[in-house]
């Protein structure tokens, strides 16, 4: 089977590569020579997964999904949430959106935190989400240099070290968008 995976993030992209059985055949937005900027406006994290695939379907004859990723913080009111990628501004850098949040976060005991992923996929013109949550915390200072976007301040609940200081491995089997695309496969699975 061949499904699209609409992202341009080439981080998210091998990350969620190592995870597809390989029965299903991943087609990036890169090897179909699409580098539109894809419109990320909803006010949630399901309303821009969906809304990517929308933007997509009609242009590609073919399976798609796509997912859209949060970082929720506890003490600032769930901030970054759906405006994780773009905190610090429109300029999408990693580095200053942590900045950022760890700033926020200064002299503040609660460090409870969530990712959340979610996932629409179109198949034949049906259109189903499925979601992923990993609890955990933010650390006070980066720690680790694997990984990408929040990775390097983030500790999942029940380890002693950041997403950042993990393999590809050992985040596939915890993380927010792990989970979401294992409910992805199952699905797959069920449906062919």
């Amino acid at each position: 089977m061949e499904i699209i995976f609409a992202t341009h993030n080439q981080n998210k992209l091998k990350e969620v590569q190592a995870l597809m059985p390989s029965y299903i055949k991943l087609i990036s937005l890169e090897d179909l020579g699409f580098d539109e900027d894809i419109p990320e406006t909803s006010g949630t994290i399901a309303g821009n997964a969906i809304q990517k695939v929308e933007y997509l379907k009609n242009r590609f004859q073919q399976p798609i999904f796509a997912d859209d990723t949060g970082l929720l913080v506890e003490a600032l009111d769930g901030e970054p949430g759906v405006y994780s990628a773009r905190y610090a501004g429109e300029q999408k850098s990693s580095e200053d959106n942590m900045d950022l949040l760890l700033k926020k976060l200064t002299n503040n005991n609660n460090r409870s935190a969530r990712f959340v992923t979610a996932i629409a996929l179109d198949l034949n013109n049906n259109q189903t989400l499925f979601e992923g949550v990993c609890e955990g915390s933010i650390l006070l200072e980066r720690s680790g240099s694997k990984g990408f976007g929040y990775d390097p301040i983030f500790q999942p609940d029940g380890y002693e070290k950041s997403f950042a200081e993990m393999t590809l491995t050992e985040k596939g089997a915890i993380s927010h968008r792990a989970k979401a695309l294992r409910k992805l496969i199952d699905y797959l699975k069920e449906v062919n």
